[in-house]
Formats: structure tokens, C-alpha cells, sequence
């Protein structure tokens, strides 16, 4: 079953986490939104980076896989990690 969340950034943009659980792990991981993201292949990163991540990890784990994977000249305009996090979280949740 394919999960889903959105979170809209308090004066920001909107973050959607689209993915599936398998095994206790994420998988299948599609991160969208009207956010800016340069460069576009940055997405890329973030979306490996939660690949077989944790389902049951705290938030906190899942903003530190982003941060630790993307490298530092990638500019993330309107959202962040920890956004991206909040929309698995609201994934999970249902």
C-alpha cells in the first residue's frame, strides 16, 4: 500500500512524501512539491537517502540521512530536511 503525505512549510512551499513500507523500511521513496531545489538532480539524492530508511526511525534520523547525503552547494529554496521528515511522518500516520 502506497502511503502519503504533505506537509505545507509555514511561509514556504508544499512537501509531499509519496512512498511504500516494506519490511519496516521505506521504500519506493518519490519526494514532490512546488518547492525550488537546485540543482533539480538534488532530488535524486533525497530520495536515495531514504531508501530503506527506517519506518519506525524518529524524524530526526530521517533529516539527518538528507542532510548527511546531499552535498553542500545544493540550495533547498522554501523547505528543508526536517520538511521533507515531517512528510513521512504524516505518511505513516495515515
Amino acid at each position: 500500500m502506497t502511503r502519503h503525505g504533505e506537509f505545507k512549510v509555514p511561509g514556504g512551499k508544499l512537501v509531499v512524501a509519496d512512498f511504500d513500507v516494506t519490511d519496516g523500511r521505506l521504500s519506493g521513496v518519490r519526494i514532490t512539491g512546488d518547492f525550488f531545489l537546485y540543482p533539480d538532480s538534488a532530488l535524486a539524492d533525497i530520495n536515495a537517502a531514504l531508501e530503506g530508511a527506517s519506518a519506525s526511525a524518529d524524524p530526526d534520523v530521517w533529516s539527518g540521512l538528507i542532510r548527511d547525503r546531499l552535498p553542500a552547494e545544493v540550495e533547498m529554496l522554501g523547505f528543508g530536511p526536517a520538511d521533507v521528515a515531517t512528510a513521512i511522518a504524516r505518511g505513516l500516520a495515515g
